[in-house]
């Protein structure tokens, strides 16, 4: 089913069709305009290739309803490759990319990316995820909706356009993302998947150490309400998640979205998986993907880059040059192609702050070994003091803060800025805080560290959250990283043990600066249980009562 005519609601989204043409038509041989102006049939592949345009000429571009098995359409953009551009079999077809647009966004969104690609000899088919903008329907967040149809989307592209059976890739962002790894488990036809600040887990993104993200699902929420149509389900999910009830129904809902469920699926399938993140990612953290990427036994690779959700890949969707949008590229000329394979090892690593890049065999590669550190009496590393304990006031601030979703990762990116705190004048009423002496050469921090502790509350549930911060001389401390781990059901006044594990990141402490850890019961970024006027301690009469663990080269 053809689109003739744009409805009058997209007027201002041909507005940015024209704009991104225009900055796409720099990575093509001719004008982006071109593009809009050249029609294709809508039905059969074409004809074999013979002597026709080189690499980089101009295919067509059109609009197009794809109608989905119970009734919803889809709206779509259908980008295909100039008669007789090298890339397509002996019949004349090419190798099939589908896009799913990310949060929030419309078909719209990769248009200079679907450009490219079709000039490269790919057909390409982008489309708004249903529940979003001219797509009909309600927003089902990855669910068995959204999953059927990207089998709809193949076969509409098989039956109407030169796309190759047998050569069938997804690329996706954000939403995206997270699309293109479930693609890989349920459609077996998908030979090859680039996921770009997707999820692999969306349980361990929303509701990491059992402590609800609830910035970050709210600006999810923000972003998709002018935009989307919401299902009763997902208004239901939304509002048990921010008033902290029937959890165990959210956790139910987010696991049936999550690739990692289904990773004996991709497994099997022999996808090939390319996963690039930021290290900041505000709604998907980098530690669900690292362990996602671990358990992949077939051709993977992982980039991890300074940044926050979608900010890495941004100047691609303008048709600029993009180092996760190439690799995108050369992950599908690999797979659908049969193009060289990259030869730098699976693993790549841009180190913050420098953005120096380390390139590994795999992730256990990254860090060669742990340092065992003691929260001594005053010293991080120092004595492990037979009884040290320390007492806070709940739900307090203290100063220490794990940033602002959306807009801390891209300043870390930008401006090699990450959230700072003046350690010497945080709340000690609020917060613990133990710091190394100075590292004369530094230390290189690999992985996810993590803080091993003993917890006595004055209520049954609480939250701990902990920071590592890289100090300077002044006392000025910026975020390496951070990670919160709530706890219920405890008995007020006995001890416990507790495990907080911090994101995963790559930093390079710079000669002379100290570590400083820090421990609280309070962040803005997320819904902490631990009530206003009670107390938490940490630490106990235990010599090994309280350590971290860092993960270093």
């Amino acid at each position: 089913m053809e689109r003739s005519h744009p409805r009058p609601g997209r007027r201002a989204a041909s507005a940015v069709l024209v704009a991104a043409l225009a900055l796409g038509g720099a990575a093509v041989a001719r004008p982006a305009s071109a593009a809009a102006a050249t029609a294709t049939p809508a039905s059969g592949p074409a004809a074999g290739p013979a002597a026709g345009p080189a690499a980089g000429a101009v295919g067509s571009f059109r609009l197009a309803d794809i109608p989905a098995n119970d009734g919803v359409v889809l709206k779509a953009d259908v980008f295909t490759p100039a008669p007789g551009s090298p890339g397509a079999d002996p019949r004349g077809r090419y190798p099939l990319v589908v896009q799913p647009a990310s949060w929030g966004q419309n078909d719209l969104e990769y248009v200079a990316q679907g450009h490219a690609l079709a000039a490269a000899g790919y057909v390409v088919v982008t489309y708004t995820v249903r529940g979003f903008w001219g797509s009909g329907g309600e927003v089902d967040v990855a669910g068995p909706k959204d999953v059927a149809d990207i089998s709809t989307v193949i076969d509409w592209a098989l039956a109407r356009t030169p796309a190759d059976p047998e050569r069938i890739g997804m690329v996706g962002l954000s939403l995206g993302g997270g699309l293109t790894l479930l693609g890989a488990a349920f459609e077996p036809r998908i030979k090859a998947v680039a996921s770009l600040s997707g999820w692999a887990d969306l349980t361990d993104s929303l509701y990491s150490g059992q402590t609800r993200h609830v910035q970050a699902a709210a600006v999810l929420a923000g972003i998709q309400a002018p935009t989307g149509r919401r299902s009763p389900e997902f208004s239901r999910v939304l509002d048990d998640l921010f008033a902290d009830r029937d959890l165990p129904e959210v956790v139910r809902w987010a696991d049936t979205r999550s690739p990692a469920r289904y990773l004996e699926r991709i497994n099997a399938n022999g996808t090939a998986v390319l996963l690039a993140n930021a290290w900041g990612d505000s709604f998907f953290n980098p530690g669900q993907v690292t362990a996602f990427y671990q358990r992949l036994t077939g051709p993977k690779r992982l980039e991890l880059r300074p940044g926050d959700h979608a900010s890495q890949e941004f100047t691609g969707l303008l048709g600029l040059s993009n180092a996760a949008w190439s690799s995108a590229r050369s992950w599908l000329d690999q797979y659908l192609k049969g193009a060289p394979g990259d030869s730098r090892p699976p693993v790549d690593l841009a180190v913050r702050p420098t953005g120096a890049h380390e390139a590994r065999p795999d992730w256990q590669a990254v860090s060669s070994r742990t340092e065992t550190l003691a929260l001594g009496a005053e010293d991080l590393g120092g004595p492990a003091a037979g009884d040290w304990r320390s007492t806070l006031r709940g739900n307090a601030a203290s100063g220490a803060s794990g940033g602002v979703a959306l807009l801390s990762g891209l300043a870390d990116q930008v401006f090699h800025r990450a959230p700072t705190a003046v350690v010497p004048l945080l709340d000690r009423s609020a917060a613990v805080v133990r710091q190394s002496p100075p590292r004369p050469r530094g230390l290189a921090v690999r992985g996810a560290a993590r803080v091993h502790t003993t917890v006595t509350a004055s209520a049954p549930q609480g939250t701990a959250v902990a920071y590592l911060y890289d100090v300077d001389a002044l006392g000025v401390g910026r975020l390496i990283s951070h990670g919160p781990q709530s706890w219920s059901g405890r008995t007020p006044g006995q001890p416990f043990p507790l495990d907080v594990t911090l994101f995963a990141t790559a930093y390079d402490l710079p000669a002379g600066h100290r570590l400083a850890l820090v421990l609280g019961t309070r962040d803005a970024l997320y819904g902490g249980r631990t009530p206003s006027g009670s107390t938490v301690t940490f630490g106990s009469t235990r010599a090994d009562s309280a350590v971290l663990e860092l993960p270093v080269r």
